[in-house]
C-alpha cells in the first residue's frame, strides 16, 4: 500500500514527476492525486490555487536545489575548474544521465509557459550568469565567458532532449563530457590572475 503524504513539502517531488511525465496540461488531478496518495480535496487543501500553485511549488523546489547545488557554488568558486566539474557531476546525477527531463525547459516550451515565464527565465539567466561568473573568476574575459556559459547551458539542455528523443543515455553523457571539456579548456587557456 502506498504511503499517504502528510505534508505539502512531501507532495512536491511526486507532483514534479507527474509534471515531468505528462506536462502541465496533461497532468490531471487524478494523476496528481494518485502520485501523491492524496485525495483531490487534500490536494486543494495543500494547494488552494490548484495546478498552478502545485507547479509553482515544484518550480520553487527546483529553483532552490539549483540555487544551492549549482548556482551558488559557481558564483562563489575559489577553484573554477573544481566548481565546473562539480556542476557537471551534479547535473548529470540530477537529470539521471539524460533519463529525466528538465521540467523548467519543458514548461518554457509549452503553451502553459507564459504563466511561469518569469521563473523559467530567471532559472536560465541565473545559470548562465553563475557559470560566466565562474569562468571570469578563472580569468576568462566577460564576453567569451558569457558566450561559453550560454553554449554550455544550451548544450546540457539539448543533451537532455536528444537523449530522451533517441532513447540513448550515452548521447547525453557524450555531450556533457564535451561541455565539461569546453569549460576546462577555457579555464586552462586563461593566464592566472595575480592576487
Amino acid at each position: 500500500m502506498k504511503r499517504v503524504l502528510t505534508e505539502r513539502a512531501d507532495a512536491v517531488s511526486a507532483l514534479a514527476e507527474v509534471f515531468r511525465e505528462h506536462g502541465f496540461e496533461g497532468a490531471s488531478l487524478s494523476l496528481l492525486s494518485k502520485a501523491t496518495g492524496l485525495g483531490k480535496g487534500s490536494l486543494y487543501n495543500f494547494f488552494p490555487g490548484g495546478k498552478e500553485e502545485m507547479m509553482e511549488a515544484v518550480l520553487a523546489d527546483i529553483d532552490s536545489w539549483f540555487a544551492t547545488t549549482i548556482f551558488a557554488p559557481l558564483e562563489q568558486a575559489h577553484d573554477p575548474a573544481a566548481a565546473v566539474t562539480s556542476m557537471i557531476e551534479d547535473v548529470t546525477a540530477y537529470f539521471r544521465s539524460g533519463r529525466r527531463v528538465c521540467l523548467v525547459g519543458c514548461i518554457g516550451l509549452s503553451s502553459s509557459g507564459a504563466a511561469f515565464a518569469i521563473r523559467t527565465r530567471s532559472y536560465f539567466v541565473r545559470w548562465i550568469s553563475a557559470l560566466a561568473h565562474c569562468l571570469e573568476t578563472a580569468g576568462v574575459p566577460p564576453s567569451p565567458a558569457e558566450r561559453i556559459a550560454e553554449e554550455v547551458v544550451s548544450g546540457i539542455q539539448g543533451a537532455i532532449v536528444l537523449a530522451r528523443a533517441v532513447g540513448d543515455e550515452a548521447a547525453f553523457l557524450r555531450v556533457i563530457h564535451r561541455q565539461h571539456s569546453t569549460l576546462l579548456a577555457a579555464i586552462a587557456r586563461t593566464p592566472p590572475q595575480s592576487a
